[in-house]
């Protein structure tokens, strides 16, 4: 027990001395006395919370089962620093810009910021990051259980359960001493980040310690350990490009969207050019972390027992030796890569919960009461330390219902695949502005759920949650929803299995719900913020004065902040202003805007700005970020014009066309019926031609009379069918353009005259004619047949189509603006609106009436007007039908006689 026992004040001694090293650091910092914590190399060395108990223990094991695949959970991280460190600069930039405190409080704050995502998001993380902290305490516990059986001649036992429950109370509470001594979690944690940092070098020391022994201790240099690994199975290069491909993917995710990464990598930044060392650093970093992977693990298999577990080859080799120090660091080595991973971790994870899960509600049921009631300083830290408690004890029970005894990379793969779910939508809100609020709940809630469905739950243990049966056959028998084969993909490793639906239906989802939903203006306001970050020199969010009362707004900033650092705050603001009076500054815009950043600092965005909101009483936005909505705005509003435009165009396109189909369709109708009725025109007269004609050349004994009177018929018909050519031969004439006009003076009221009486109505009952004659002085210069020819034709019309009992015709004329108009206006029925079109083409005839006629009348009226630069038109709104005849008055005045 010597051993144990030394184990354990080992332990004790070593997280002490992080304890210093934090405070010193921290009073260091405060004081100005240690800029070189925040150098680039501090920086460098805390993004080695990446390197947790999986690289430390579970590299060597993941080795062991699966030869070189363990190289991908190095490559993902070293190719995102080395070729894509522009986006982690972008990230850096946007927490810098906008105060975020989480990955959660990042997606959230992008899409209008959301408190619905930001908690779907904490759930996810929780979700996902529980494995993970399981598995750091598999690995103290493992450790310890290594010692223990060390210690007692390699028999001894002890009850794991109870160890790693002892385990995860002690790393809940050096936790919540490390993370939860201040509130304001976006300054720089100088202690947490330097006792990181330190970790990092006894990791790196110990794991190096290990390989050169095994090397040159065991092996005899690094000849025989190249000889012995070729001669393993281990060394064989047999690479599956896909599996290896889709788990270096897994590990670049992770190694952005961990919240612990995401912590340190975004939130811990000072400065973002620390980045540029960071880019080749930590690829080095873990480039020594992996060298000596896989001498351990075949000198593991060599010296130890079959059945050995390879993930504590690093501390049961040097034990098999009876190196009992080496043993010690390499387990200190191990303990450094849990326990940091689970400090930061559950200070990121308990941030997001007290932010977007604990102070919401706790603001929703207090209501207006942030200034006048309660120490929020003192909720918050309770929220988190609770949070804290209740995230490790999750891990352990998860420890517990996993069976304790999985691989460790296998637990850490399930927590990688988990997280993963928040890369489309991170990567999408920092660089696609269409991306919408809720495309992101969709693509997320999607790739939680077959998540959860595909790899989670089953990764707890056949039987517990779902069935053998279940596993096996899918949900009611139903194969193509079978856990770890959905739609029917047996085979595949269920990692990479779920990695694939995941991901893909997450995507889609997230992208085409975006294309079909349009983001709100704060969606719209903060995407060009995110997207443009580097456009923007200042951050872009502010408020208000409203009604806000500066001593409301001390009181509720003492209570989040403290009272010694509000007041801080606020007599530097006072010093600031010009002419403030008192020991309060003035509540300016710009003031509450560093209020809101400095309060989203410990509570997050989204609930800063909802308390502020509370007492400010409105909110208002700088003039960069109004012009860039509006600039957005305005585009989209020209493109709806355009739209709008167009769509008029169309439809007034579409109705011209309506129209003229609607008129082709009635001229094919009446083409039809002109068919119909030449043929009728021309037969008719050709055959009484025919007919008397045979009749005259067949009968010799005929009587003169009988002779006149059927060579009179012949004569009428062969008149007839002159009538009708002639108006063919008119009609092709006038609409060749090849008439000649014969112009001439002559007084209007003689033309009407002389059109009356050739017309025949003045010497026949049938029509009754009145005039409204125009003025005698009048003359016009025109070629008097053919306006005589337009007005004989309608008054014709008029005679054949008028249907009333006692016709008559009324003809007015005048002169209007410079132009003659002659009106005919008969009492008839009129014609039909749908007919009144179509009435001057070709052919066109008012119906089947008894009055006949080929339907040329009118298309030859048209057609002279238009050649006497006039025209002709049917008249609606009257009382029967009417027709207009106008030309222009190019006419002479006679001069009245002395």
């Amino acid at each position: 027990m010597r051993k144990v026992n030394l184990l354990i004040f080992v332990s004790l001694g070593y997280v002490m001395v992080l304890f210093i090293v934090a405070f010193a650091a921290e009073r260091a910092a405060r004081a100005g006395r240690a800029t070189w914590l925040r150098s680039s190399m501090i920086y460098t060395l805390s993004l080695s919370i990446y390197c947790t108990a999986w690289t430390f223990h579970g590299a060597v094991g993941f080795a062991v089962r699966s030869g070189l695949e363990f190289v991908t959970i190095y490559l993902g991280p070293s190719l995102v620093m080395l070729g894509w460190w522009w986006t982690l600069r972008k990230l850096v930039r946007i927490g810098r810009t906008q105060r975020i405190t989480s990955i959660a409080d990042l997606i959230s704050s992008r899409f209008g910021k959301s408190n619905l995502l930001a908690i779907g998001l904490t759930l996810l993380a929780v979700a996902g990051t529980t494995p993970y902290i399981a598995l750091q305490l598999q690995s103290v516990t493992q450790s310890y259980a290594v010692f223990a059986r060390a210690s007692q001649g390699g028999t001894g036992e002890i009850n794991q359960t109870v160890t790693a429950l002892w385990i995860a109370v002690g790393l809940a509470f050096f936790t919540i001493l490390f993370g939860t001594r201040k509130l304001d979690v976006n300054e720089r944690h100088d202690g947490v980040v330097m006792a990181i940092a330190v970790e990092a070098v006894v990791k790196l020391i110990a794991l190096l310690a290990v390989g050169v022994f095994v090397v040159w201790g065991l092996s005899g240099g690094i000849a025989p350990m190249l000889e012995n690994i070729d001669a393993s199975e281990i060394g064989a290069w047999d690479v599956s490009g896909g599996r290896w491909a889709g788990l270096t993917f897994l590990s670049a995710a992770a190694f952005i969207c961990l919240p612990r990464m995401f912590h340190v990598m975004v939130v811990e930044n000072d400065d973002e050019r620390h980045l540029r060392t960071a880019s080749w650093a930590f690829p080095a970093y873990l480039l020594l972390m992996s060298l000596f992977v896989l001498p351990i693990a075949v000198t593991g298999l060599d010296l130890l027992p079959e059945g050995s577990n390879p993930d504590m080859f690093v501390l049961t080799v040097p034990l098999s030796q009876g190196q009992n120090g080496l043993a010690m660091l390499s387990f200190l080595g191990g303990f450094s890569s849990a326990t940091s991973m689970v400090i930061v971790a559950t200070i990121a994870l308990s941030t997001m919960v007290s932010n977007h899960i604990v102070m919401p509600i706790w603001v929703s049921v207090t209501g207006g009461g942030v200034s006048v009631s309660g120490d929020v300083r003192f909720i918050v830290l309770l929220a988190r330390r609770l949070s804290i408690g209740a995230i490790v004890m999750l891990a352990y029970f998860y420890f517990q219902l996993s069976g304790g005894g999985s691989a460790l990379a296998a637990m850490g793969l399930v927590s990688f695949v988990g997280v993963a779910q928040a890369l489309p939508i991170m990567i999408g809100g920092i660089f696609w502005r269409g991306a919408t609020r809720l495309g992101a709940l969709c693509g997320l809630g999607i790739g939680f759920a077959i998540w959860t469905y595909a790899l989670f739950l089953p990764s707890l243990g056949n039987g517990l949650v779902f069935s053998d049966a279940m596993l096996a056959n899918g949900p009611w028998g139903l194969e193509w929803l079978t856990p770890q084969a959905l739609f029917g993909i047996k085979g595949l490793d269920p990692i990479l299995h779920c990695l694939l639906w995941s991901v893909l239906f997450n995507s889609a989802a997230f992208v085409l719900v975006s294309l079909c939903t349009f983001p709100a203006p704060m969606e719209r306001l903060q995407g060009a913020q995110f997207v443009n970050v580097f456009q923007q020199a200042q951050p872009s969010r502010g408020w208000s004065q409203g009604a806000a009362q500066s001593e409301d707004l001390m009181i509720m900033s003492q209570r989040i902040l403290g009272a010694r650092e509000a007041q801080a705050l606020f007599e530097k603001e006072a010093r600031l202003q010009q002419g403030a009076q008192g020991a309060l500054p003035e509540p300016t815009p710009e003031f509450l805007e560093s209020l809101e950043r400095k309060l989203s600092g410990s509570v997050g965005a989204a609930t800063a700005h909802a308390m502020i909101g509370q007492i400010a009483g409105g909110m208002s936005v700088s003039v960069d970020d109004l012009l860039a909505v509006a600039d957005e705005t305005a585009q989209i509003m020209e493109y709806s014009n355009k739209l709008e435009a167009q769509s008029f165009e169309l439809t007034r396109t579409a109705e011209q066309l309506r129209q003229v189909n609607e008129k082709l369709t009635q001229i094919s109708v009446q083409k039809d019926g002109f068919i119909s009725q030449i043929s009728h025109e021309l037969r008719t007269p050709m055959t009484s031609i025919r007919a008397f004609s045979e009749i005259l050349r067949d009968s010799d004994d005929m009587q003169a009379s009988d002779k006149a009177r059927y060579a009179g018929i012949i004569h009428s018909e062969t008149l007839r069918l002159t009538r009708l050519l002639d108006d063919l031969l008119d009609l092709a004439v006038l609409e060749a353009g090849r008439v000649s006009l014969n112009l001439s003076d002559k007084p209007l009221l003689e033309v009407l005259e002389n059109a009356v009486s050739s017309s025949g109505v003045s010497h026949s009952n049938t029509l009754q004619v009145t005039r409204e004659d125009p003025p005698a002085e009048i003359m016009l210069f025109t070629d008097v047949d053919r306006l005589s020819q337009v007005f004989i034709n309608v008054i014709s019309n008029a005679v054949k189509y008028c249907t009333a009992q006692e016709p008559t015709l009324h003809i007015r004329s005048f002169e209007q603006d410079g132009t003659v108009i002659v009106d005919f206006i008969d009492n008839g029925a009129g014609i039909d609106e749908d007919m009144r079109s179509v009435i001057f083409e070709k052919f066109s005839r008012v119906g089947e009436t008894q009055a006949g006629g080929a339907g040329l009348g009118l298309a030859i009226c048209r057609e002279i007007m238009h050649r006497l630069d006039g025209d002709i038109s049917y008249l609606g709104g009257q009382n029967g039908g009417a027709f207009r005849v106008r030309f222009p008055a190019r006419l002479t005045t006679i001069q009245p006689s002395v």
